[in-house]
């Protein structure tokens, strides 16, 4: 089996999900809270011809407004602990926040400096780590296949409080 072909059905499995359970697309937030990039390269690459999430049902959007998911690349700097903090408020109930690479599951090679505070769970609850410095790819797609999994938990809880 190729990657493509992995991607393939990975990808079709999470287009069901989220159809299934929201009727529509699932809309991402990348934040960069600090990181070096290379994270960023790897969301970039997956709106590329090759992995294409667009159709499996997964658009990054620009207002957290509009997010079901935080996608939160990069340890989390000084300069952006307040800014990636009104996102995270700003973002809709049920929300998920995912931490992607090394830097933002613990704050990776920065560590907490005088520059750096660490990793995204030290200001918000985080739902899934997708470790990787960057992850590939393939270990998003997985990523956001277990986040939509835990949306899924969250919105049946909201639905049993109303």
């Amino acid at each position: 089996m190729t990657v493509e072909d992995e991607i393939e059905i990975m990808g079709q499995r999470l287009n069901r999900k989220i159809k299934g359970l929201f009727g529509r697309s699932l809309s991402i937030r990348e934040v960069d809270a600090g990181s070096c990039n290379a994270c960023e390269v790897e969301v970039n690459a997956l709106s590329n011809p090759i992995y294409d999430l667009e159709r499996f049902g997964i658009h990054i959007v620009a207002s957290p407004r509009h997010a079901d998911m935080l996608l939160v690349t990069g340890p989390v700097t000084r300069n952006m602990e307040l800014a990636l903090l009104k996102t995270y408020n700003a973002t809709p109930e049920p929300k998920l926040v995912v931490a992607m690479g090394s830097c933002a599951c613990n704050g990776g090679i920065f560590g907490e400096t005088y520059a750096s505070s660490g990793g995204v769970d030290r200001f918000m609850p985080v739902d899934v780590y997708i470790p990787g410095c960057p992850p590939r790819p393939q270990a998003v797609i997985f990523g956001l296949m277990v986040a939509v999994d835990k949306i899924e938990q969250k919105i049946r809880k909201l639905e049993v409080k109303a």
